[in-house]
């Protein structure tokens, strides 16, 4: 019953024209102004998940759709053993693998920013943006039928503030900012320190260059990419 309730509000024909009007474009990759990512500190990153309950808070999601996941990394063989945290949501990409892939342009790229956002009133939870990430960002709201995921609290961002994760994170180890400017180190932020330097990419995670994520990392030294 609640899933016919939300297919009889959905406006179908605001979805059939959004259709429409998607097979009639040919997909541009925008390029945005200024493009915002995430820095995550691999190193001091203690797991406590507060980054996590955060989101998930902020969203009204029931158990299961995590927007941020904290994974934890380990590895080796006695005495050489190592763990490190791997904090992830979506990466808000230069070429998002979702966004061409939605029939109804649910998807879009803001272009002051490079947010990728999506508008639930023309997701018809066909979940082929699920299937295209690579980073497993697109998370699927069965009791919506519809497919959601991290848009970096847009909200708090227009109101000069920063993403809920980043304002619970006790270690200070998670940010955002531009990413060119982090990746240069040219960005004050306590998740990077004097002699620290960010990198692109973290061992086990999909090639940046499919993608181009924007995301930074200050690697563990296991997690260092030869």
């Amino acid at each position: 019953m609640a899933e016919e309730k939300l297919a009889d509000e959905k406006d179908l024909g605001k979805i059939k024209t959004a259709i429409k009007r998607r097979k009639k474009e040919v997909y541009t990759p925008v390029v945005p102004e200024m493009q915002l990512g995430f820095v995550h500190n691999n190193v001091d990153c203690i797991g406590c998940r507060a980054c996590e309950i955060a989101c998930k808070d902020k969203n009204g999601l029931a158990p299961g759709p995590r927007f941020r996941r904290v994974m934890y990394v380990e590895g080796g063989t006695f005495p050489e053993v190592y763990a490190f945290k791997l904090n992830m949501s979506c990466n808000h990409c230069a070429e998002p693998a979702c966004l061409p892939t939605c029939p109804t342009g649910a998807i879009f790229k803001r272009k002051k920013d490079g947010i990728v956002d999506i508008d639930a009133t023309l997701c018809i939870g066909c979940r082929r943006c699920e299937a295209a990430c690579p980073y497993g960002a697109p998370q699927f709201i069965p009791e919506q039928n519809i497919v959601a995921k991290c848009n970096m609290c847009v909200d708090e961002i227009d109101a000069g503030r920063k993403p809920y994760c980043v304002q619970a994170c006790m270690m200070r180890v998670l940010d955002i900012g531009p990413i060119d400017k982090i990746l240069a180190g040219e960005w004050v932020t306590k998740a990077m320190g004097k002699n620290e330097h960010a990198v692109r990419a973290v061992k086990n995670l999909a090639d940046p260059e499919l993608t181009k994520p924007s995301i930074a990392f200050i690697p563990h030294n296991k997690a260092k990419v030869d």
